[in-house]
């Protein structure tokens, strides 16, 4: 055991530990160390953090067993195959379409959500009065708590309908860019249900949650940097760019990352709003588009007793938890980083 040594009246050193009685003058305990609701706390919640690795491993698992069935069945490429057809003789289905619509619609969602839920944070944190700034900021914490089927059926009977006509400026306007060129539409009645549309609405979903979390990050910016930039004359979007905003890119970056994973579990709300089709498409505002999630509910009906049916949908899940825990992981190193670095 490392001896704690300490100087003697007569200068000389007196070495001090469990053989000088166990008294360590000059250290102070921490107050409450050693007590046993401290150690049933601390137990408790090393149970918790067990109990979440171990629901997390069981879930994995599970779909992992679960989805066997379906590797050994498929005909076809699990990355290349853009069909589903899991009761087909012989079955051959492939999560290209899927995944390739899962992550693009969930990008979409991030690339407009985000930088508006910031904005909508930094205007109740910095620029609005106090009083206003509550009941703003609790409207937008109560738009959160509104189900996906909501969205959804406001997407698919208002925002589809009412957005037609942009779309197809998009294709006519911006149509040298690949992404909005509509290669099948030719009037605005032929717009409608399509992966641009999906990331609208996902956008608009997670719009609450991040700037939730980002008015809190901006919230809790030092008062000291803020009134020492102001004296130094900065007006007031200077000190969001000089010091807010660096306070919080952490928690922006966090707050996005929750929101990506937001998107990227979605499903009801994705299903009502596109309309299937299991091809890979690059053009935005074409028909068709099919997520993880999405497959997963429309599918499950038909599946019946089809034993592979069921697990290439657990292979879908499997595969849509996998990317779930790649986004978390990702954004838990992104949010070290940045505070190492801050």
């Amino acid at each position: 055991m490392t001896k704690i040594v300490t100087k003697a009246p007569s200068g000389r050193r007196a070495p001090l530990g469990p053989a000088a009685g166990g008294a360590f003058p000059g250290i102070r305990a921490l107050p409450g160390a050693g007590r046993f609701g401290d150690r049933v706390f601390r137990t408790l919640t090393a149970g918790s953090g067990a109990f979440v690795l171990v629901t997390m491993v069981a879930i994995g698992g599970y779909l992992a067993v679960a989805a066997w069935p379906a590797l050994h069945a498929n005909s076809g490429n699990l990355f290349t195959t853009q069909v589903w057809r899991p009761q087909a003789d012989p079955p051959v289905f492939g999560m290209a379409a899927i995944a390739f619509g899962t992550v693009v619609s969930s990008l979409i969602a991030v690339a407009i959500g985000v930088p508006v839920a910031v904005g909508v944070a930094l205007g109740v944190s910095q620029y609005l009065p106090r009083r206003w700034a509550s009941v703003i900021g609790g409207l937008i914490d109560l738009l959160a708590a509104v189900p996906s089927l909501v969205f959804g059926m406001w997407g698919l009977y208002y925002l589809i309908p009412h957005t037609r006509g942009f779309q197809q400026w998009l294709s006519t306007y911006l149509g040298w860019i690949p992404i909005f060129r509509n290669r099948t539409a030719t009037v605005a009645g032929q717009y409608g249900q399509s992966l641009l549309m999906a990331g609208i609405v996902l956008a608009i979903m997670i719009i609450p949650i991040v700037a939730s979390i980002c008015r809190e990050v901006f919230a809790r910016t030092p008062g000291a940097t803020i009134d020492a930039a102001l004296a130094l004359g900065a007006t007031r979007w200077e000190v969001i760019r000089s010091a807010v905003l660096p306070f919080g890119r952490s928690g922006i970056a966090s707050a996005a990352m929750l929101g990506l994973g937001r998107a990227l579990g979605e499903t009801i709300a994705v299903a009502l709003v596109l309309s299937s089709g299991f091809v890979i498409n690059w053009h935005l505002t074409e028909l068709g588009g099919d997520t993880v999630a999405s497959t997963i509910v429309l599918k499950f009906g038909e599946a019946g007793s089809s034993p592979v049916a069921i697990a290439a949908l657990m292979l879908a899940g499997l595969c849509l938890f996998a990317v779930t825990l790649v986004v978390n992981a990702t954004a838990r190193l992104i949010v070290a980083r940045k505070a190492v670095t801050s």
